[in-house]
Order: structure tokens, then sequence, then C-alpha cells
């Protein structure tokens, strides 16, 4: 686009070609190596002055396009900028750090002045950000930083910014609260195009919660275009809001929108805002992590006693004495239902997008490997909240609060309470709340129907 813009004031391909590499296209590689092949696919050479470069007057290698092995900026044990681990970064000389150039700053302006030897103003960001570092958690634990490098990128002030991040940020993600709040109420934010399956972006990758990117303009305000993409098909496009009246939230599915006013509509009386009110509110009966204060690691005795409870526990059952109940010991003796805070390990659809649920009796408790919902008068209501859960229209509600496999008691946000004194099928909530064909085509096309056999006691 630049060559052709620039052909009648430089009409020379060589030259202008030229003046474009040098003066108008700058890159900051996040390793050495892609800053080798970012040089490679820009100048055709990955010395920006060797001799087959096609940019011919360079006076480094590095051209403008540049790297440069840089320290994390430790707060006690973790990086001020990023959130990476200490344990895991404080790396020795010639060893990779992931501190990257672009988040490492206080003043981007002036880092981008002190690398490029100029005060730099960009008309065009585009860029596919590393992700996430382990940031030093239990386990695995990793944060995301991909948002920094849209902020960063934002404070530039440029006309158009286009990037590549996990979508996760629609409806949750760690430490992601501010930015999804920011990216929700930017009117700038102009177009989404959405993956929900993160293989139809980068093929035998998987990232939990898919892969978008967007186009931000600085000069132009409104509602955004948003287009989903599944497996090749790719659904009309839809101008619509970024964030509904009632929820912090991004609602991902175009088709999902009308579904769920439907619904609000039904239970409210209006579809001005996504909010149910308190007393409507399923997620009400649902607890948080870690409900009777046992981890997932906890592992109770082998054998009961007579002041102890069953306790439903990563791998199987244990017993556990009444008093060591730290959390919730009202609930102890009370039915519930049992539910794994972990939903299903992939993004391919039609999934079932949570775990299956069973039935716990009074006397028994869980360890964080579980959630709990109720309680319940009786093991009929229990049981025939079990029915809800396992209708397809309950979790696509589900699934549009859930960014990711975590399945906890947010992601319920949007479920309506109902009456646990009868069972619930699919076909008594399409009555209730007018659901079309075509709109339970779509649902159809998300949510794998779930099968309860077998689910009155731990599986």
């Amino acid at each position: 686009r630049l060559t052709k813009g620039l052909e009648k004031e430089i009409p020379n391909l060589e030259k202008r070609v030229n003046h474009i590499l040098t003066k108008q296209v700058f890159g900051i590689a996040i390793t050495q190596i892609t800053a080798l092949l970012a040089r490679r696919s820009v100048y055709c050479s990955k010395y920006a002055k060797g001799k087959h470069s096609i940019a011919k007057s360079f006076s480094s290698d590095d051209g403008n396009i540049w790297f440069k092995r840089m320290e994390h900026t430790w707060d006690g044990d973790k990086c001020k900028y990023c959130g990476a681990g200490r344990s895991v970064f404080d790396r020795a000389e010639g060893l990779e750090t992931h501190a990257y150039a672009f988040i490492h700053t206080d003043n981007i302006k002036t880092r981008l002045a002190e690398i490029f030897g100029a005060n730099m103003q960009f008309d065009v960001i585009i860029g596919n950000p590393p992700y996430q570092l382990a940031d030093d958690g239990f386990g695995t634990s990793a944060a995301p930083i991909y948002h920094h490098f849209v902020n960063q990128a934002k404070a530039l002030e440029p006309r158009f910014l286009s990037m590549v991040v996990p979508a996760r940020w629609f409806a949750g993600g760690k430490g992601l609260d501010e930015f999804r709040s920011s990216m929700l109420e930017d009117d700038h934010l102009r177009i989404i195009e959405d993956f929900p399956d993160s293989n139809d972006v980068f093929p035998g990758t998987q990232i939990k919660g898919g892969i978008c990117y967007f186009l931000w303009d600085k000069n132009n305000r409104g509602k955004v275009r948003v287009t989903t993409h599944d497996k090749g098909e790719t659904n009309t496009p839809v101008e619509r809001l970024l964030l509904e009246a009632g929820t912090d939230v991004f609602i991902r599915y175009n088709e999902a929108l009308p579904i769920i006013k439907k619904i609000i509509k039904v239970e409210t009386g209006s579809e001005d805002s996504l909010a149910l009110p308190s007393n409507k509110q399923f997620m009400t009966l649902v607890s948080s992590r870690k409900p009777f204060g046992f981890d997932t690691i906890f592992k109770g005795k082998a054998a009961a006693s007579k002041s102890s409870v069953l306790i439903y526990q990563n791998g199987g059952v244990g017993y556990v004495d009444r008093g060591e109940v730290a959390k919730n010991a009202n609930i102890i003796d009370t039915w519930k239902v049992f539910i794994p805070p972990l939903g299903s390990g992939s993004d391919a659809f039609p999934h079932p997008i949570l775990g299956k649920p069973f039935i716990g009796t009074p006397g028994s408790i869980s360890s964080e490997t579980y959630l709990f919902i109720g309680p319940f008068k009786n093991e009929l209501e229990a049981k025939n909240a079990m029915t809800y859960i396992s209708c397809q229209l309950f979790r696509l509600l589900v699934l549009l609060h859930k960014p990711s496999q975590h399945a906890t008691q947010m992601v319920y946000t949007f479920v309506p309470m109902q009456d646990f004194s009868r069972p619930w099928t699919d076909e008594k909530l399409r009555k209730k709340y007018g659901i079309t064909d075509e709109e339970w085509a779509f649902v159809e096309k998300l949510i794998r129907p779930m099968d309860l056999s077998g689910a009155s006691d731990d599986e």
C-alpha cells in the first residue's frame, strides 16, 4: 500500500522501497530470533545492510527492527512492569529474560526516542504480542502480559492499532478486570474478528478461550463490528455495543444476544438491562472456591469415625472430623449438588461447558476439587436442580460468562433461578422463553447434551 501510494512522489521503485523501509517502517522484536526473522521478511535479509537487503541506506545490521536483551525491574519476587516471577526469569547473562522493551518502561514515547534516535509518531501499530509469563504462583501459574502491549500502543496515540491477542479478556482472565473495562468502554474499538477455537488461527495450538484481533481507530467512534469465525465458517458481521447495559463482560456470540435478551425480558419484564435481580440469580446458590476450607490437595482419612463427615476430594472420597470444617459448616447436613470448578478442556464445539454434577447428601462436603450448589430443602429439589444444569440452554448462558475452562461462581451470572419443585428440560425452557428453531440450532451447535445417568452420587 505504501509502495503504491508513493508512486507519484518517488517514481523510482528501488528508491521508493528504500525510503519506505528506512523512514516509515519500524519494529521492536521480542527475541533475537524474531528480530532476525522479521528483518528477513521485511528487508529480504536478516542483516539490514547485507548484500541481499532491498534497503540500501542503513548504517547498521539492525535497520529499523530493533532488539536488545533487557533485564526485569524486580519489586520483591515479581517484575514491577510485567509481573514475571523472579525465581523463573532472574537469569544469567546470555539467557533470554523475556523482559520486553515495549512494556518495561514508564514512558513509551521516551523509550522509542531512545531506541530509534528521534521523537516518533506512528500512524499504524500492528502486532502479535507475547501472551503470558510464569508469575511464581502455585503450580504452573502464569499471568497475562498481552494487555500491557495494547495499553502501551494506545499511549503512543496511533491513527490505527490492530493486535492479535487471546480473547479471554472478553469475560475474565487473571488480572484483566481493569483492562477489560477500559476496552469495553472504548468506542474507538471498531472491529473485532473472533475465533473461539484458536486452531482456526494457529493450527495445532490450543489457547483457552480462543483468539481475536481488533481494530482501534483514533478518529472513528461508534459501535463495534463483530464477526465470529469457526472452522472455516464466518457468520454475518453485526454492528453492536461492546458493553450491554447490566453486564461487565462482552457477549461473545452475535446469535446469543437475542436469546439472552428474551430470557431477561421474561424474568424481569424488560430487556433494557441484562442484570438479573438478586432473587432471580442462580449464582446465589453457587459457592465460591474452596467451599469448606480444604484445598485441592487435601486428603481425608481413609476410615470414618463417629464425628467425621464424608469429603469428596481429588481422586475419590475420604473422611474429615466435623470440627475441622472451617467454612459453610451450616451446609454439611443439607442436600446440595457438587460440580467441578473446571469445565471442558477443549475449545472444539459442541462441548459440555461444565463438568457433570452429582448429588451431595446430608453429612457430606468437598475439597476445592468441587463447588457446591444449594442448599436444597430435600433430595427431590437437588435432583431437579441437576436437570436444570444438564439443559443445553443453561450451559449456553454459562458459556457467555466463561472465558476459559474455569467455572467459578461468576460464570453463572446470566443464569436465572427456577422452581426446583419440578424437573427441567430444554423443551420446557424453550417454551418458557420463546426460543425459536433457528435460535435453538445455534444452541445445539455450541452445547453438547449432558447425560445425568450415574450422577446421583460421586463419580
